[in-house]
This record gives C-alpha cells, sequence and structure tokens, in this order.
C-alpha cells in the first residue's frame, strides 16, 4: 500500500510542476479549438446547409429565386 502512496504522491507532485511551466511559459490559456469543438462546429455547418438547401429547393422560393436571376440578367449592362 506504500507504495500506492508514494506513486500517488509523485504523480500530485509532477502535475504541480507541469501546472508551473505551463503557466511560466504561458501555455494556460486556450489557443484554439479542439478536436470535438471542431466537429461540432462542422455538423451544424453542415446542418445549416442541409437547411438551407431544402429552402431553396422548395418550389416558391425556387421560383422567385429564378425570376430574380432572370430579371438580373436581362437587365441594362
Amino acid at each position: 500500500m506504500s507504495e500506492v502512496r508514494e506513486v500517488s504522491a509523485v504523480l500530485v507532485a509532477m502535475r504541480r510542476l507541469w501546472k508551473r511551466v505551463r503557466t511560466a511559459h504561458g501555455l494556460s490559456g486556450d489557443r484554439g479549438m479542439s478536436t470535438a469543438e471542431y466537429a461540432i462546429g462542422t455538423l451544424a455547418a453542415v446542418a445549416l446547409a442541409a437547411v438551407l438547401y431544402k429552402v431553396v429547393n422548395s418550389g416558391p422560393v425556387g421560383a422567385q429565386l429564378q425570376q430574380l436571376i432572370e430579371r438580373a440578367l436581362r437587365g441594362p449592362f
């Protein structure tokens, strides 16, 4: 049991030392997104794109967009 306590004490000391090193070198702040944050951001962007795709390809919206583009192309240059 004493070996477990010694190992635990060493781990605690190493964590404290690492925390001091990180703080001394300015590494303690957030420097960007983690992989999980990138994944969630990507999923949110894909979901938004899917919703916009459905809206644009719906009947009334698609017809209005087509009319808008035709009107823009017929305009004077």
